[in-house]
């Protein structure tokens, strides 16, 4: 099981990873199952404890291209932070999951009373949308581009 000091853990300033747990309650995913779909509602994210998660992109046309595959200790869903919170990929388990599941709308609370919390939160989560812009990108090339156009960035 994915520890509370690693990941989106790590990085919070003293206390919120107790203040973000206080809001958690853990949540399971059997395999096949589709956690959410790019363009639904994004009113909550998760930190995987156990299993895997494929996050994809809708190409039209196309079947749905896996961008990433996340696992313990990782961050599943940003979109809820940002308007118009609407999911920018979708997901799904690829292994039984368990997880920590947040309240996007309690979460938001929390940090408009803790600015420290707040700020190491956006800090994470912005490095997270960094990561996953690459991953989408490579693996698009990989897959639509002309030969070996994905390896450079």
């Amino acid at each position: 099981m994915a520890s509370a000091r690693t990941g989106l853990f790590a990085s919070l300033p003293e206390g919120g990873r107790e203040a973000l747990l206080a809001v958690a309650h853990e949540v399971s995913f059997p395999l096949g199952t589709r956690i959410f779909d790019e363009g639904g509602r994004a009113d909550r994210f998760w930190v995987v404890h156990t299993g895997t998660v494929a996050l994809d992109l809708h190409v039209p046309g196309r079947r749905a291209a896996v961008i990433e595959t996340i696992g313990a200790g990782e961050l599943l869903g940003w979109s809820w932070l940002f308007l118009p919170r609407q999911w920018h990929l979708g997901a799904e388990a690829t292994s039984p999951v368990r997880a920590w599941e947040f309240n996007a709308e309690e979460v938001r609370e929390l940090c408009a009373g803790n600015p420290a919390l707040d700020h190491a939160l956006l800090l994470y989560v912005a490095e997270v949308i960094g990561k996953r812009l690459r991953a989408a990108r490579t693996r698009l090339l990989d897959l639509y581009g002309p030969a070996g156009s994905g390896a450079t960035l």
